[in-house]
């Protein structure tokens, strides 16, 4: 189902590369800045903005926004699942990832090159976990989500920071890498 305003020729050119394409009413998604692959899913909910550019660096691989949600220019490179929860927002300049991009061993990634020539790329041995980013947390701007972290309800991350372990939810974290700083208060929470 694809809601909003989407171009009947949006819609067939894309026909083949989704296979999911749902868009909350009252949402705005820049798809001409997503790279999808085949097999693809993308759900936004009502009143979202994604001006992020996304990679789908895998068939089947899914991106998840809420309600509410906002999503500056930056980065997404997706191998499995980035879900971003409802009334979150996303800074420009961020980057998340859900994949570490190379196998640790030499001998896995030495045609890398070879095989982004020719479209393709062989992911054994790349460790792949999906990021997960909860409701109502704030991701400052140029911040870094590496794969299989979870940043946490309500949590915020400071400008600039590399988060490589998971926020605890209602938290400031920030810095290279990502520390928290201190728990919000009851005050700040609501």
């Amino acid at each position: 189902m694809i809601g909003g305003t989407l171009s009947a020729f949006y819609r067939a050119a894309t026909s083949r590369k989704y296979r999911d394409v749902r868009i909350g009413k009252g949402s705005r998604v820049d798809f001409w800045k997503l790279k999808p692959k085949c097999d693809n899913r993308i759900e936004v909910g009502a009143n979202s903005m994604l001006a992020t550019r996304v990679i789908y660096e895998r068939p089947g691989a899914q991106l998840r926004v809420g309600s509410r949600s906002f999503v500056g220019l930056g980065l997404m490179s997706i191998a499995e699942c980035v879900h971003i929860g409802d009334d979150v927002l996303v800074s420009w300049g961020a980057t998340i990832v859900d994949h570490h991009s190379h196998s640790l061993h030499a001998r896995d990634r030495a045609n890398d090159v070879e095989q982004w020539i020719k479209g393709g790329k062989d992911w054994t041995g790349v460790k792949i976990a999906p990021v997960r980013i909860e409701n109502r947390a704030w991701l400052g701007f140029n911040v870094s989500i590496l794969a299989g972290v979870v940043v946490g309800e309500g949590a915020i991350v400071g400008a600039c920071s590399l988060v490589t372990r998971s926020v605890p939810a209602w938290t400031i974290a920030a810095g290279n890498p990502a520390r928290v700083i201190r728990e919000l208060t009851a005050d700040e929470r609501s």
